[in-house]
């Protein structure tokens, strides 16, 4: 147990070395990416205004259905496009991309990459 409370500090530690540069604005927000070991969170958020914009989880109601079957990636995949939609509907193109102190591979990716594909910069 105490391996897990370390590696959870490291991760604090990363994020919180990476909020210090990263910065979220009205025009072009935060990202922020959050997972779990069974679900995955994005969120846009407005720094300046220490406003969150919107966000989209896989325990989000229209997401959750669609998760159930799916496993990791997929489901990442899912979430991704979903933030990504949520903010072209608010008309937010460009966002700062905050990984949350996790390695950028794996579902941290597959969710960036999702996000790009429909639409959003960064």
């Amino acid at each position: 147990m105490g391996h897990t409370n370390k590696m959870e500090e490291a991760r604090v530690r990363r994020h919180v070395r990476v909020r210090r540069k990263v910065k979220g604005t009205a025009e072009r927000p935060r990202l922020v990416v959050f997972r779990s070991s069974k679900h995955m969170y994005a969120q846009l958020v407005n720094d300046e205004d220490d406003k969150t914009i919107g966000g989209v989880s896989t325990l989000s109601p229209p997401l959750r259905e669609r998760c159930a079957s799916l496993k990791g990636l997929e489901c990442a995949k899912v979430v991704g496009e979903a933030i990504a939609a949520l903010a072209l509907e608010k008309s937010i193109t460009q966002v700062v991309y905050d990984r949350g102190g996790f390695a950028f591979l794996g579902k941290v990716k597959a969710l960036a990459d999702a996000a790009r594909a429909k639409g959003l910069k960064f």
